[in-house]
């Protein structure tokens, strides 16, 4: 029996690559990869960034594997795992640059000036080519676009290629992607960072976002004794929900704006810790009433029951809450609208997506009549909708190869940065045109974590050919040099962020890893911090980072004519 085919699986043959044989390749490399990501040392793993070192294993023994089917794997792995990372920060992020985006995004781009300054210096000092320089320069801080507009600037400068700079970023770029964890791990230590504290002043941080309280007030205002609670919202200007109403009788009964108010009458109020002064001294004074005292059913002649439920239903998809009158047919009130775990307070005007919980009060047959008008149905869930996905990421080749400026080459946002912004973009304004833009957590998570595999595989099988011997023969001065670059700004930056800023430690890690435009480093720091917080720094700071790379990069090629 001859075993050609399984040489031609395994070893690829004597031609060209077989897709299988590639495939074959690209799947040994990253369970290997993750395989060895388990292995931890004093409680600290390098995650995914294994399969980076694997892949530059399997290179440098040899693997023949199509250069232009390998730039496909890891570009396309490129472009899935900051597309769905923009997916599922596209809601938090346009509130994030208005809480502190401008200060994230100005700590990021000084990273990226000391990392200009550090390389400009180390030619001066060393007399290492300015051209090889940016290459070093791009492998340290991992960013490919910036490697591509070096070399096609030095080439319609000069009308040559210089391999320097490919192999410069080459030898830079493993150590480059390991230097900026190590960071991340050597700062945490440095400044004594307690998951724990940085816990709770995330919760802290989200107390202060405005999230909905419950509170309980007497009613005392003379002034608005039989006006109703509409007349209320129009005089105090300020978000918030009168869910329940008890009369003094004891009777407890649902609120809606038509409810007209009476001196001792006691009401549920939900708004905002910073609202909450305002809002209760406007009505009265706050009184104390537990949750089962609001619940009790013995005086109600109508019982009133809470629940949560699902948005599921695509025709419910960017409609807002006055368009489904929901109040007015079905006697119910909506007091709570829970988004991407994010409690919001609701008003007429408020776009619903698909997804959202909200919180329902009102009579048990009103409350079931509206959970079939929201859906409610967690299977439907369960069904992707592939429609956003491809139209966002065919958006994104539009938007990253449109040419924002020339030095004498265009700058571009890239294949990594056009479908980046598109996600967020779509993320957070999808709904209002109907596209349903939600997808479950495992979901999400699986197709970033397969992109980012592929795209450390793909880089590290392509760095892996000649990579020992570009460091024998003199390289290995450009790995200390990208080390140095690598570590220099981000140290200075994280001790300016934390000490001045009195940034997240989390934020902080989103930061660094959105300043080097690095997926692994971001897959570190969602994995160690368990949160999103490092994502949506990342994506805050990622599309100016990307514009600063491919302008700096062109910039020092110009300089070094």
């Amino acid at each position: 029996m001859s075993f050609e085919w399984l040489k031609n699986v395994v070893l690829g043959g004597s031609g060209t690559p077989t897709i299988a044989h590639t495939v074959f390749v690209l799947a040994l490399v990253i369970a290997s990869g993750i395989a060895l990501s388990r292995i931890k040392i004093k409680g600290i793993s390098l995650g995914m960034t294994w399969i980076l070192f694997t892949g530059i294993a399997v290179g440098h023994i040899g693997v023949n594997i199509d250069h232009a089917t390998l730039h496909f794997i890891k570009e396309f792995g490129l472009i899935l795992f900051v597309f769905f990372i923009g997916l599922q920060v596209g809601p938090g992020f346009f509130s994030s640059l208005k809480s502190g985006g401008a200060k994230l995004i100005s700590l990021a781009a000084l990273i990226v000036f000391l990392g200009v300054i550090t390389a400009y210096v180390l030619h001066l000092i060393t007399g290492e080519p300015l051209p090889t320089m940016v290459g070093v320069l791009s492998g340290a801080v991992t960013n490919t676009p910036g490697l591509g507009a070096a070399q096609q600037a030095y080439f319609d400068s000069t009308g040559v290629d210089d391999p320097t700079i490919s192999l410069g970023y080459a030898v830079a770029y493993p150590l480059g992607v390991v230097g900026i964890i190590f960071t991340m791990i050597i700062m945490r230590y440095v400044l004594r960072v307690d998951f724990k504290k940085e816990d709770e002043g995330l919760a802290a941080m989200s107390n202060e976002t405005n999230l909905p309280r419950r509170y309980t007030v007497e009613f005392t205002n003379e002034m608005l004794e039989g006006r109703d609670i509409a007349t209320a919202h129009m005089l105090i200007n300020r978000p918030f929900v009168v869910s329940r109403l008890m009369h003094a009788s004891g009777e407890i009964v649902m609120a809606d704006g038509s409810s007209k108010l009476t001196i001792g009458d006691r009401l549920r109020v939900i708004c905002t810790e910073e609202d909450s002064e305002a809002i209760l001294a406007f009505f009265g004074h706050p009184v104390e009433m537990t949750a089962e005292e609001w619940g009790a059913t013995a005086m109600q002649s109508t019982p009133l029951v809470s629940r949560r439920i699902l948005i599921t239903r695509e025709e419910i998809n960017g409609k807002k809450f006055s368009d489904l009158r929901l109040r007015t047919r079905y006697g119910i009130n909506i007091t709570r609208v829970n988004r991407a775990g994010v409690d919001l307070l609701p008003y007429q005007g408020m776009e619903l997506q698909v997804g959202d919980k909200v919180m329902v009060v009102g009579p048990e047959a009103a409350v079931q009549a509206a959970e079939k008008v929201l859906g409610n149905s967690l299977k439907k869930l369960d069904h992707p909708n592939l429609l956003p996905v491809f139209i966002g990421i065919a958006l994104g080749m539009l938007l990253g190869s449109l040419p924002l400026m020339s030095i004498p080459q265009p700058v571009k946002l890239g294949l990594a940065g056009g479908p980046l912004i598109i996600a967020l973009l779509i993320g957070r304004f999808g709904p209002h045109f109907h596209l349903v833009t939600y997808t479950t957590m495992s979901a999400n998570l699986m197709l970033r974590e397969i992109g980012l595999a592929m795209f450390l595989a793909a880089v590290g099988i392509g760095a892996g050919e000649g990579f020992i011997e570009a460091i024998v023969g003199g390289g290995y001065k450009w790995v200390g040099y990208g080390v140095i670059i690598t570590v220099l700004p981000l140290v200075i930056v994280a001790l300016i962020g934390r000490l001045k800023f009195k940034l997240n430690y989390y934020t902080l890690m989103g930061l660094m890893a959105g300043a080097m435009t690095d997926p692994p480093a971001l897959g570190f720091a969602s994995t160690s911090s368990g949160n999103d917080m490092p994502a949506v720094s990342y994506a805050t700071v990622y599309p100016v980072v990307m514009f600063l790379r491919v302008l700096t990069a062109q910039m020092l090629i110009l300089m070094s004519m």
